[in-house]
């Protein structure tokens, strides 16, 4: 009985001392991500150029310069939409105006008429 607790109490600590345990510190797991100035992997190879450069080159090619100009076109559109729209509701505020200093003329004209009619 003696020898089966002992084995119990040194299995125990066999256990929790072998278990794995977590560092707080950096891990090694951890991604780092270094952001270079060149193309290349090597910045002195033939051939390895400068983002700079590189943008500059994207930039002047022609399907940028095409995506350009679409961008262009729809922003243009946008607005005349938007213009549009804007003329249209004028149109249905300045009418809605009309029909109700209307209403009012017409209620006014009304109500000296029906007073009348009350008297008599």
């Amino acid at each position: 009985m003696k020898n089966l607790l002992s084995a119990i109490f040194i299995f125990t600590i066999l256990f929790s001392a072998c278990s794995k345990k977590e560092s707080p510190g950096f891990s090694a797991e951890q991604d780092v991500k270094i952001y270079y100035d060149t193309m290349a992997v090597d910045s002195f190879s033939t051939g390895a150029i400068t983002v700079d450069i590189a943008r500059n080159i994207r930039m002047s090619s022609p399907q940028y310069q095409d995506s350009l100009k679409q961008a262009k076109k729809v922003q243009e559109e946008e607005k005349k939409l938007k213009a549009e729209l804007e003329k249209e509701n004028k149109a249905k505020l300045e009418e809605e105006k009309k029909k109700t200093e209307a209403e009012k003329k017409q209620k006014t004209s009304e109500t000296p008429v029906q007073k009348e009619t009350k008297t008599e």
